[in-house]
């Protein structure tokens, strides 16, 4: 399981090399998302509902018609960033266009 230590900038820099489109930002890594309608993105909601909650780690969301913002953040690291959040925010990356 990934660690719940929160990350030097340098490693949520090195991080970000790997996570096109995302940015760190105020303690969280972010990124928005945009679907051909608000039934793709909502779709998309439910499969990152599954991956979030098998990792007992859940996301900001926000939902706007076809978009879906999320911020990754480790409340339980003092709201910092974490391996988590990069595994989470990975594996959205990996199934996000399937």
């Amino acid at each position: 399981m990934p660690s719940r230590d929160p990350l030097s900038d340098a490693e949520i820099d090195e991080a970000l090399d790997d996570l096109p489109g995302w940015t760190y930002e105020d303690d969280k890594l972010k990124k928005t998302f945009e679907f051909s309608d608000f039934r793709a993105a909502i779709s998309f909601i439910m499969r990152l509902s599954f991956y979030a909650e098998e990792m007992m780690h859940h996301p900001e969301l926000e939902n706007v018609y076809n978009t879906v913002s999320i911020a990754l953040t480790t409340h339980d690291a003092g709201g910092k960033v974490t391996d988590m959040d990069v595994e989470l925010a990975s594996q959205i990356e990996d199934f996000v266009w399937v």
